[in-house]
């Protein structure tokens, strides 16, 4: 049927099939979804544009800078910095460099001693100054350890670092990788977080532009250089698997699979916009259970035309809705009474934990001759590591298919 048959159609995926293609091999993705995007996707709901859980692309990540055309996609941005709820208001916390307005207020902030907003400055300036292979060669412990190790006081972790990182990592006890976290940090630094005007379905969709994608195509028996997909037996040169950890751990018994973190996202819309600025609104009190809100339509109005769409995220504790609902209240100091609940979305398998120890970040992808994996379990849990994985994936086939060695 093809040179290759690629097993999922998600950013990992497509990333490997476009890259293949390029190179003049003949690559078939087969999907058992009726989309492409994984878990990238994005629902259309009473003119509304609802991502499956709160995500955001950055452009700061180096593959997706040369893989995705940034132009094209019309990115609307967040501010680069956040409003933390500390007492009886939300204070402004932002990178200086980027925000200079958000100076004052940033100094001024409850979050933590001035010292500590030094420290967050240099940890900053270091970040976006070294490189990935840098940031990897520096002890590994938890990020909790590594951030009160690198003199951050209880405070500025409990108000700042613990709400903001848990709507990054999915947990919030900051027991993911402290590598992770500099490459995270470095990603903040260097980027602009931000989401297509179309949704961040978009990002799948460019990638899917030319690719022979056969969607409701689920793979039930994988081997390799062949596989069961749909109920027929497919030969290829080579298969890669691009599915998600748990599907992947399902069709190639033995790998390694990395725990699943979850969220649950609500999305409301609000008679008034309960703040003006495109910023995530984050707890600094960890007063209930959202860690993370923010209101889409500052940033995009395409996601809602003509109406304020709030995105708030849980990753543990009472997800109901009344309970976000009365969080929510508290964090924006508004009654939300009168907000209309759009739908929500439990996401089980949203990101792979990246808990120390890593290990070696980019985990092989060759499995066997003719039989390859990629997917962000493979690489860093994050659109760039999906990217990369793919990437990484597409070089080995097309080392193996012509006969050159290749460390994969």
């Amino acid at each position: 049927m093809a040179d290759v048959v690629v097993v999922g159609a998600g950013l990992a995926g497509l990333a490997c099939a476009r890259r293949l293609q390029a190179a003049g091999v003949a690559v078939t993705v087969v999907e058992a979804g009726d989309a492409v995007g994984g878990r990238i996707r994005t629902d259309v709901v009473d003119g509304m544009l609802l991502d499956r859980g709160f995500q955001v692309h950055n452009t700061g990540y180096p593959e997706a800078q040369r893989v995705l055309d940034h132009a094209a996609l019309d990115l609307r941005r967040f501010s680069s910095g956040a409003l933390v709820r500390v007492g009886d208001r939300l204070h402004r916390v932002g990178d200086p460099r980027r925000v200079p307005t958000w100076a004052p207020a940033t100094t001024l902030a409850p979050i933590g001693s001035l010292k500590d907003k030094v420290l967050v400055a240099a940890l900053s300036a270091q970040a976006g100054l070294q490189s990935p292979d840098a940031l990897l060669s520096r002890p590994e412990s938890s990020t909790y350890d590594a951030l009160r190790s690198r003199g951050l006081s209880q405070t500025v972790v409990d108000r700042f670092f613990r709400p903001f990182l848990s709507g990054v990592f999915l947990e919030d006890e900051l027991e993911t990788s402290s590598r992770f976290f500099d490459l995270v940090w470095r990603s903040f630094v260097r980027g602009s977080q931000c989401v297509p005007a179309a949704g961040m379905r978009a990002l799948p969709a460019q990638l899917a532009a030319g690719v022979d994608v056969r969607l409701h195509c689920p793979a039930e028996h994988v081997r390799a250089r062949s596989l069961v997909a749909d109920g027929q037996r497919l030969h290829a040169r080579a298969v890669v698997v691009a599915a998600a950890a748990p599907d992947a751990g399902r069709l190639l018994p033995g790998l390694d699979v990395p725990q699943q973190r979850s969220v649950t996202t609500h999305y409301h819309v609000a008679p008034e916009r309960p703040v003006d600025l495109p910023a995530i609104v984050l707890d600094g009190e960890r007063s209930g259970p959202v860690v993370n809100t923010v209101v889409l339509t500052n940033a995009a109005p395409s996601y809602a035309p003509g109406r304020h769409l709030v995105s708030s995220s849980v990753v543990r504790g009472d997800a109901s809705e009344p309970t976000v609902r009365a969080h929510l209240a508290r964090l924006y100091g508004v009654d939300t009474a009168p907000w209309q609940h759009v739908a929500a979305y439990d996401v089980q398998a949203a990101l792979p934990s990246q808990a120390p120890p890593m290990g070696r970040l980019r985990k092989t992808v060759r499995l066997e001759p003719g039989l390859y994996v990629c997917g962000d379990h493979r690489d860093s849990a994050s659109i760039q590591g999906a990217l990369v994985s793919g990437r990484r994936a597409a070089d080995a086939v097309l080392a193996e298919l012509r006969g050159v060695p290749f460390d994969a």
